[in-house]
């Protein structure tokens, strides 16, 4: 039986996931390829884009009032049981929109712009209300206000502005190279099962690293912690985009997270353990995006095969 091409898309990211688990002692050698992949793919989605787009609106003005919310509740609920389960759940809160969302987002059928609007958004509040917020919530406050805003600007805004300025300057310089990316743009989708092999593998090998007996409770209910607020984020975000009209770019706004920037905070201004919650985050939103791609993908398949 020869396998059509909609159903090894429909493999691949499932297969990624169970080989970057299997093959975690060999990540250290291939974290460095994630943020040149996410440029690869942010530039290839942005092609599609046109500058006007990008303008924050009330949609995007909700989802951040929505997610601030979220973690401010998701902290003070737990802080009183456990601090150090209230810190990783609240961060996996907090923590602003992946950088590659927009790329799950363009896949799965919504808009670009308004997630790719959302992030840059978002992105911009966490780095400036950050060090003030987690001074309060955190432990070790030891960075100033200045420091914290250039690291974390300096970690993320790359990623975020020079695949925008890149797709525009193919547009200007090299058109035909752009018409070239914005008729493939599946190619996204292979790289990101790619980055998606590294990510993974990299959360297993980091967690693993940071078990001990005497922490293994905690551990997991950090895990569990990140599990449920992952479902809660995605379903509130999709809430909100079903009340505009974009329910893709909602669900993806709140529930897909720059995880890695998160366990940066947790381990600078957190307990230590609580960078396992986001570091089980990895896995459970990329379990969601999975299957919402598998599904997205069969459904496509289904109206083509109807229309033939």
């Amino acid at each position: 039986m020869i396998m059509t091409k909609s159903a090894a898309k429909s493999l691949m990211l499932p297969a990624a996931m169970a080989a970057g688990a299997l093959f975690y002692r060999w990540m250290g050698y291939l974290t460095f390829l994630s943020p040149y992949l996410i440029f690869i793919m942010l530039t290839i989605t942005y092609c599609r884009v046109k500058p006007s787009e990008f303008r924050p609106k009330r949609f995007q003005w909700h989802l951040l009032s929505v997610q601030m919310a979220l973690a401010a509740v998701a902290y003070f609920a737990l802080v009183t049981w456990d601090r150090t389960l209230a810190e990783g759940v609240f961060i996996c809160v907090f923590i602003p929109t992946a950088t590659a969302a927009p790329v799950i987002t363009g896949m799965l059928g919504g808009s670009i712009s308004a997630l790719a609007t959302y992030s840059l958004l978002c992105n911009v509040f966490v780095a400036v209300s950050g060090p003030v917020v987690l001074a309060a919530v955190g432990e070790h406050p030891e960075m100033s206000f200045l420091q914290s805003f250039l690291i974390i600007c300096r970690n993320v805004f790359p990623l975020l502005i020079l695949p925008i300025i890149a797709a525009l300057g193919m547009e200007r310089f090299v058109p035909k190279a752009h018409a070239w990316l914005v008729r493939r743009q599946e190619l996204s989708f292979y790289i990101w099962a790619v980055s998606l092999f590294i990510v993974v593998g990299s959360s297993v090998s980091f967690a693993i690293n940071r078990f001990t007996p005497g922490s293994a409770m905690t551990m997991v209910l950090l895990a569990l912690g990140a599990l449920v607020v992952c479902i809660l984020q995605f379903a509130a975000g999709r809430r909100v985009g079903h009340h505009f009209g974009d329910t893709v770019s909602g669900g993806q706004g709140l529930g897909q997270k720059n995880t890695l920037l998160a366990i940066w905070i947790a381990l600078t201004y957190l307990n230590p353990i609580a960078s396992i919650a986001p570091a089980a985050y990895v896995a459970w939103q990329n379990i969601i995006n999975s299957w919402q791609l598998i599904l997205h993908e069969r459904h496509k398949h289904q109206v083509l095969g109807i229309r033939h």
